[in-house]
């Protein structure tokens, strides 16, 4: 029988040389894993189904980075709404502070896609195809036979396809799925970047979630670094109630009473992360509840209260058992939150106001650079030239023909242009260059003249900007 008592030096999937031991956590039945499925499967749906749903004709969620087009269910940000994207970020990143403040780990046990994947989707494939924990630990110690070349064979050709269907869809949210279907159809030679970001992408992802799996947790991801700084002792946990559970069971002293930990080791066996949930709060724990699961599962068969591990705070943990039900979890509000709680408000404030004020079409007037004016000889008379440029971006989603016009032109004023209508694709910006003609009377007196652009297939768009010409006697 597996000796299940952990060193207390180094992390349970390392051995005293520092080489990695692999974790088999065993199955788990219960209230927990069943919601945790049910959420697993929404994830699923919602992390490879997403970008090809579509709000408003446009996808749902896609960051094209190349084309500069950024689609936020139904929000859309083009080159010039780049710094919007901070109040976005502003948005998510501190939405992240603020739950784990109140809530923990939650992310990382529910909703993290390195948990979802591994545990809905990976580790299941591994049991259907190497058995139980105890048959996939007796198969990682066997010789290698035709059997278990066999087994080890069918799971990762498995966790490829697996992975090839994961890293296409993530391809989806920076490209599009229209031109990610359009690639597919295509030989790589065509797509030799997306090509190799696949190639790459599918053996990070088969690396990772095949294999690397809690040693990502543990080592590489930073949010198990920081979360202390986040939480505090009215934060949720997964915790053991040690004042219940102890002394356990083979640890009792004569004349003490044991408490209700049977050390059954039961917890451990079912850890993702091979940890002892009953020595504290620790790093590795990602909150996941299966080892409430299993504690459950075993007080309710030695007929004793359940929630010996339990969603808790380390402010119940820790005081007297007639007075834990005064530091039920719940929300709080400690400075910390509702300062998170505050940058968040303001952000989303601030992003809906930018967002509702933008216009459809932007347009910019500027002046040529160079000399100030031209002067020209027309019809006999001495006339000026001004140079302008129009830089006119389309930020809605429909392609808009733009015509423009001096407003009320008066007499000796005129536009020279090669084009007084242009089109303006969606989300691209398109500058055109023109001059105003003016006679030479005319520049002796302060000129403003205003320019209209209207849309000829939306009549309420008009825009009108005012410019003002600069001839010798201009005082402009």
């Amino acid at each position: 029988m597996a000796d299940w008592n952990l060193p207390e030096e180094r992390p349970a999937s390392f051995d005293e040389h520092g080489w990695r031991i692999k974790i088999h956590p065993a199955e788990v039945k219960g209230a927990w894993h069943k919601k945790r499925e049910w959420t697993q499967i929404v994830l699923l749906i919602v992390f490879l189904v997403l970008p090809w749903i579509r709000i408003g004709g446009e996808q749902a969620l896609l960051l094209d980075v190349s084309r500069r087009q950024f689609e936020i269910f139904g929000l859309s940000l083009r080159a010039h709404n780049a710094p919007l994207l901070i109040f976005v970020l502003a948005i998510a990143g501190f939405g992240l502070f603020f739950v784990t403040a109140i809530w923990g780990r939650v992310w990382c046990g529910w909703a993290c896609p390195q948990t979802v994947f591994v545990e809905a989707v990976y580790r299941r494939i591994e049991r259907w195809v190497e058995g139980t924990a105890g048959e996939r630990r007796s198969l990682q110690a066997a010789p290698w036979s035709v059997k278990k070349f066999l087994k080890k064979s069918i799971k990762w050709l498995a966790f490829l396809a697996v992975s090839l269907v994961i890293t296409h869809s993530f391809l989806a949210y920076f490209v599009g799925t229209d031109v990610l279907a359009e690639m597919v159809r295509r030989a790589p030679a065509e797509n030799w970047t997306s090509f190799l970001f696949i190639v790459i992408s599918t053996g990070i992802i088969l690396f990772d979630f095949g294999w690397f799996r809690e040693q990502f947790c543990m080592i590489a991801c930073p949010y198990g670094r920081f979360q202390s700084v986040l939480m505090d002792d009215q934060s949720m946990i997964v915790g053991y109630d040690e004042k219940r559970g102890e002394p356990r069971r083979g640890q009792v002293k004569p004349g003490d009473k044991q408490g209700d930990c049977v050390n059954c080791f039961r917890c451990v066996q079912v850890c993702p992360t091979g940890i002892d949930i009953r020595r504290g709060v620790q790093m590795e724990c990602i909150a996941c509840t299966a080892c409430v699961d299993a504690c459950d599962d075993v007080m309710t068969k030695m007929k004793r209260p359940t929630g010996l591990i339990r969603y808790s705070t380390l402010q119940e943990l820790q005081a007297t058992p007639d007075q834990q039900s005064k530091f039920k979890p719940g929300l709080h509000f400690a400075p910390r939150t509702i300062a998170y709680l505050a940058v968040i408000t303001a952000a989303a404030i601030a992003l809906t106001y930018f967002v509702s004020t933008q216009k459809d079409v932007d347009i910019q007037v500027l002046r040529g650079k160079g000399v100030p004016y031209q002067e020209i000889t027309f019809e006999g008379q001495k006339a000026y030239l001004n140079q302008f440029f129009v830089e006119a971006t389309n930020t809605s989603n429909e392609e808009r023909r733009i015509t423009v016009a001096i407003e009320d032109a008066p007499q000796g004023i005129a536009m020279m242009t090669s084009q007084t209508e242009f089109i303006l694709r969606p989300g691209k910006t398109e500058r055109i260059g023109f001059f105003i003609r003016f006679a030479q009377d005319t520049s002796k007196k302060d000129m403003e003249i205003e320019l209209r652009f209207t849309d000829a297939k939306d009549p309420s768009l008009k825009i009108e900007k005012e410019i003002h010409l600069v001839g010798p006697l201009s005082r402009h």
